[in-house]
């Protein structure tokens, strides 16, 4: 019989994206949508590290084996959402991880999406021009 290490299931979310996270102690290889993360993530390293600064804010780089799957809105807001689900799962690692990562801010999801447009208006709150003549 073969006993799995301890898996940690976490959903993320940010604006309409959401992000289902499984996290397993392995060797630091993470993957979105079943493609490697710096294959998927094309905006450069900064964004990556920003979606991923969870683990380096507790020095836990290339301990977990990461696999993110995300849906919904832009690439800003999946990390956003990636960042989220990891946040959480390592808070549920570990109960000395969550002051840490609750004094950064890390564990509130960011709740701001894009208003709604209106009917009788052009956007959300721009209505139509007045016109005196």
């Amino acid at each position: 019989m073969v006993v799995k290490s301890k898996e940690i299931w976490t959903v993320g979310r940010r604006k309409t994206a959401v992000a289902r996270l499984k996290l397993t102690e392995g060797t630091g290889k993470i993957t979105v949508n079943h493609i490697d993360i710096d294959k998927y993530v094309t905006l450069g390293k900064s964004y990556i590290d920003g979606a991923l600064s969870p683990l380096s804010l507790l020095n836990l780089n290339g301990k977990f084996d990461l696999m993110f799957n995300v849906k919904g809105g832009g690439i800003s807001g999946q990390l956003g959402a990636m960042k989220h689900a990891l946040a959480r799962a390592l808070a549920k690692y570990s109960v000395d991880n969550r002051p840490i990562l609750k004094k950064e801010g890390l564990l509130t999801r960011d709740p701001r999406m894009v208003e709604r447009k209106k009917y009788g208006r052009h956007k959300a709150r721009r209505g139509t021009q007045f016109s005196k003549r």
